[in-house]
């Protein structure tokens, strides 16, 4: 069974839904069947690379609120990381485009370490006081490396502005198509969605219905045709 999450390193709450659905996979009694595929949304797809800002700043300009409210939310989903026993830095961090992570993200893919790198990522922009977006190419170079990818491969990707785009446009047009307006999205065998960070036992409750519900396979004739197989190819006998 596959479940492809759809997310953005700059959504808190893609960070927080994330341990969720892992605490809800890792007690899924077919969990070694289950494979999770990370795929591209961004939350501010318009934001040139180098425009970053508070994260404060940015709340109270894109929602319209105060800085009491924006950082009494930030306290809340501090909360709720901390809940999930995540570290998460509720002062101080910053917002900018992540375009170039989710390139890097579809290059961890193809070398097996998507996963790997996504949670990378995540601990980088949430928990740590260095930022993601104001330190050029070299800090998402050295996470990946961290991530056990090439760093001089990464450092490519990073200096062809075309490396992976179409992929990473390819996954927010699938999210469009899918109905996903926010993140995180998470897509089970392409019949069931679950929107948002929801409780684990929702993600327990989509596994099991998922996987209960996959549809055998049909064979389509009667008996068995001419096929080859480990021991050779059936041969029609004439008499």
């Amino acid at each position: 069974m596959r479940v492809e999450i759809w997310s953005d390193i700059a959504c808190p709450w893609c960070y927080v839904g994330k341990a969720r659905f892992e605490k809800a996979l890792a007690a899924f009694p077919h969990r070694d069947e289950v494979e999770v595929v990370h795929r591209s949304f961004e939350l501010d797809p318009g934001r040139a690379k180098g425009d970053v800002q508070p994260v404060i700043t940015m709340l109270t300009r894109k929602y319209g609120m105060s800085e009491a409210q924006a950082q009494a939310g930030e306290d809340n989903l501090g909360a709720q990381a901390a809940a999930e026993g995540l570290d998460y830095r509720t002062r101080d961090r910053d917002h900018g485009n992540t375009f170039d992570m989710h390139r890097l993200l579809h290059f961890a893919k193809e070398h097996g370490r998507q996963d790997q790198l996504i949670q990378i990522l995540y601990r980088a922009n949430f928990a740590e006081e260095r930022s993601v977006f104001t330190e050029g190419d070299e800090r998402l170079v050295e996470l990946a490396a961290e991530a056990g990818l090439d760093a001089g491969a990464a450092r490519a990707v990073l200096a062809d502005p075309d490396a992976y785009a179409d992929e990473v446009r390819a996954d927010e047009r699938e999210a469009a198509q899918l109905g996903a307006t926010g993140v995180p999205f998470f897509v089970l065998d392409r019949k069931y969605g679950v929107s948002g960070a929801q409780p684990a036992e929702v993600f327990t409750q989509a596994l099991t219905q998922a996987w209960g519900e996959r549809s055998p396979l049909r064979l389509v004739g009667q008996g068995d045709g001419d096929a080859c197989g480990p021991d050779g190819c059936e041969v029609p006998q004439h008499g």
